[in-house]
């Protein structure tokens, strides 16, 4: 076996095409690799063997038939917040272990129309609550470059199962840095689409005008080839855009010229505090851009700074609403109690993990009467200020480009104790999550104790094939993505 489990889309899609592989074996190499590194990183939750097996043959007996399909054949590892039926979504939380899905989400539906192969539930913070996959509440996920370190969050499993060659391509979701995030502390490509251009439709939803279904993988084209199959309009989803859905993978090319495109530089996102080997490999990044022909242009976000600020209003406000139905009648934990309110008191204690009681207290209070004008209707218009100064900025430039991150990856446990610190992991990202713009996050670089360091190529609503083209060029002028951690 020539190594599978390290290969990207489009190297499979063309040995299975030749008929040198079948998805079968593509789905027992990634098991073998799951196996003897798993143990390590801890990515995965659950995973179902028999099925994926049997997904696997029938792949190949499609193709046999003639059908075709980039996505065909090629395991994906799924966040577990996604609904798969007949598998367990446990979001990583306690309230939640044991249940098994009834239906299938949108996105799964798609993936198994383009003949994917579903292949396991991949760890996260709880309820997408965290940047560094601690809070998880069912297992612990450590980062395939440094296993004393984080692997960021929430979609910390997915991060790191692809960073580890433990899964070829995997599903996040993207909150307020989510996918983007875990993707430069793991050193892989991670995409947050524009919002509704994927369904949400069988999403746990943590905050609901916020969050996004996107992929992480080894490649830029391996995510447009993904992004493809899961956009699209979804009659199930209120939020979802009926828009035309690009070709993002055939536009791709070898071509690396970004000649004539101008590229903005935000100097609110090179903050104070910021780790100098972060600055100094982003910066080195944007010249590699400009000699790639693109303009580089300094433009400015004034209302960024109030992002984290009004992020953590909108974000807990809607989390406190979404989370009000695990309570123990319908599905999940039940504690039983003297009366209803017992219940629910003695259940939601158990169920909930600090993290997400905390975010449930902080949404309920700026929800609450007397404070809701004060803090709620404020930062909703604060997040219209954020997102006009997005449009504005996309008036001089066709996207932007910035730091993903303050810091490459901490040590585990660094930042537990302060909650707050923790939440100024994401005071690059959130603003694209209000604004519903489309980003992703692109290996640039190391820092001097080798741990990955992203660059995030932010665009305007809609905009995925600016950022797709961007990345794609940025990636294949350089050799960043290529290189893999050592687990030891």
């Amino acid at each position: 076996m020539a190594d599978l489990h390290k290969l990207t889309i489009t190297e499979l899609s063309k040995k299975l095409e030749a008929g040198e592989y079948t998805s079968v074996d593509i789905v027992n190499d990634l098991l073998a690799s799951i196996d003897a590194t798993d143990g390590k990183v801890g990515a995965y939750l659950s995973l179902d063997r028999d099925s994926a097996l049997e997904q696997a043959n029938a792949a190949d007996a499609a193709r046999i038939a003639g059908k075709t399909s980039p996505m065909l054949g090629i395991p994906v590892a799924i966040k577990d917040l996604l609904n798969v039926e007949g598998q367990p979504c446990t979001c990583s939380s306690k309230i939640l272990k044991g249940y098994i899905a009834p239906y299938d989400a949108t996105v799964i539906k798609k993936l198994r129309e383009a003949g994917a192969v579903l292949l396991g539930r991949v760890n996260m913070d709880e309820f997408a609550m965290g940047s560094s996959t601690e809070n998880a509440a069912l297992g612990k996920t450590f980062n395939p470059w440094n296993l004393n370190c984080v692997p960021g969050g929430s979609s910390g499993g997915s991060a790191a199962c692809v960073a580890a060659d433990e899964a070829i391509i995997a599903l996040g979701s993207d909150t307020g840095g989510s996918i983007r995030q875990p993707a430069s502390f793991c050193g892989c490509v991670g995409v947050k689409p524009t919002y509704g251009r994927v369904s949400r439709y069988g999403l746990t939803a943590f905050a609901s005008s916020l969050d996004q279904i996107g992929p992480l993988s080894k490649t830029v084209k391996d995510s447009a080839l993904l992004l493809e199959v899961l956009c699209g309009h979804d009659p199930m989803d209120s939020s979802s855009v009926e828009r035309a859905v690009p070709s993002f993978g055939k536009m791709l090319t070898d071509n690396t010229s970004l000649a004539g495109m101008k590229l903005g530089l935000p100097k609110e996102y090179f903050v104070d505090g910021m780790d100098p080997e972060v600055e100094k490999v982003v910066r080195e990044a944007v010249k590699h851009c400009q000699s790639l022909g693109a303009e580089i242009i300094d433009i400015s976000l004034p209302h960024s700074k109030y992002a984290i600020a009004v992020y953590y209003i909108i974000a807990t406000a809607e989390a406190s609403a979404n989370l009000a139905r695990f309570d123990g009648i319908r599905y999940g934990l039940r504690i039983e109690g003297k009366d209803p309110l017992d219940l629910y008191r003695k259940t939601r204690s158990s169920g909930f993990g600090s993290e997400v009681k905390r975010r449930i207290i902080l949404g309920t209070y700026v929800l609450s009467s007397g404070y809701y004008d004060a803090y709620y209707k404020r930062a909703q218009k604060v997040r219209t200020l954020i997102r006009n100064d997005f449009s504005e900025a996309f008036k001089q430039c066709d996207a932007i480009l910035s730091p993903v991150t303050p810091t490459p990856a901490y040590k585990i446990g660094e930042k537990t104790d302060d909650p707050l610190k923790m939440y100024l992991d994401d005071i690059l990202t959130t603003s694209v999550n209000l604004a519903g713009n489309c980003a992703l996050s692109v290996p640039c670089g190391f820092s001097s104790d080798k741990l990955p360091i992203g660059l995030q190529i932010i665009g305007d609503s809609f905009a995925e094939e600016t950022i797709l083209k961007v990345g794609h060029a940025y990636e294949q002028s350089t050799d960043w993505h290529q290189r893999k951690p050592e687990i030891a």
